[in-house]
């Protein structure tokens, strides 16, 4: 997948786990007013970026599986 095809804004994402996607989801609209692109990083790889093995959500250890962008 080509990200700088698809257009995404690097700055404006999540990588979060299953339990944490609502909140990321949740935090995403409310900061940027539309709804994001959810990945499963299960999926999908990058040739440009390798991300975080962990949630991004405060004291989670869990795998970061899902791209909120």
């Amino acid at each position: 997948m080509d990200n700088n095809r698809i257009g995404w804004d690097w700055q404006q994402m999540y990588v979060v786990c299953k339990d944490h996607v609502e909140i990321a989801i949740d935090r995403f609209v409310d900061e940027y007013e539309e709804a994001p692109d959810i990945v499963d990083l299960r999926d999908v790889t990058f040739r440009a970026w390798k991300p975080p093995v962990r949630c991004e959500e405060r004291d989670c250890s869990c795998e970061g599986r899902f791209l909120v962008v």
